[in-house]
């Protein structure tokens, strides 16, 4: 797959209202469920499906679950181009548990409670001081 169809699903995505554990275009994803979407959109059928969890499940485990996860199923690579996938920490010192895809090196698409959907931003220093690692969709090309 090319960076650009990442792009255009991601940007897909947009306005999806924000729900807990959903992944199911213009019905409802939360951050993960809008890359879970996009990879069966590309992809196909999901490599694992992720058990239920708690909006504070990174802090209840106290593991690097999704970057385990994340590592298990994504290429990582250093950079940040249009389509790698960016994984957050909300605060240093915690798991990371927010994710979201680049569109651009400077433009993620993400969702989150506080959007109440799934939004396009910058990737302000904000964002850019809490990033975790990056990662690339298996077998994708420029």
């Amino acid at each position: 797959m090319r960076r650009s169809e990442i792009v255009e699903a991601a940007r897909s995505w947009v306005g999806t209202p924000y729900l807990h554990q959903a992944s199911l275009r213009a019905v409802g994803c939360d951050c993960l469920g809008l890359v879970r979407g996009v990879w069966r959109e590309l992809l196909g059928s999901e490599p694992e499906m992720a058990p239920p969890y708690s909006p504070e499940w990174a802090e209840a485990v106290g593991r690097e679950t999704l970057l385990e996860a994340a590592e298990r199923h994504f290429v990582r690579c250093e950079d940040i181009r249009a389509g790698t996938v960016l994984l957050f920490r909300w605060t240093a010192g915690t798991p990371a548990k927010h994710v979201g895809i680049a569109v651009a090196p400077e433009r993620f698409v993400h969702a989150y409670d506080g959007a109440g959907r799934a939004v396009e931003g910058a990737l302000a220093p904000m964002w850019r001081r809490r990033l975790a690692a990056t990662f690339d969709f298996p077998g994708v090309t420029d």
